[in-house]
């Protein structure tokens, strides 16, 4: 469910990053945070199902 959950997440914000550092490549950095930090949340639920 968290990687279902991630990747829906990870669509619309990859959307968005690509055409904000279309306008203005400054914002590439920022576009990356942002799309990698859905993936965290998987990370997380890996760690909580081995722990479990």
């Amino acid at each position: 469910m968290a990687a279902l959950g991630a990747g829906i997440a990870e669509g619309g914000i990859g959307a968005a990053a690509v055409g904000a550092i279309a306008e203005d490549s400054d914002f590439f950095g920022i576009g990356l945070l942002f799309t990698v930090l859905p993936e965290t949340l998987v990370i997380l639920a890996i760690i909580v199902i081995f722990i479990v």
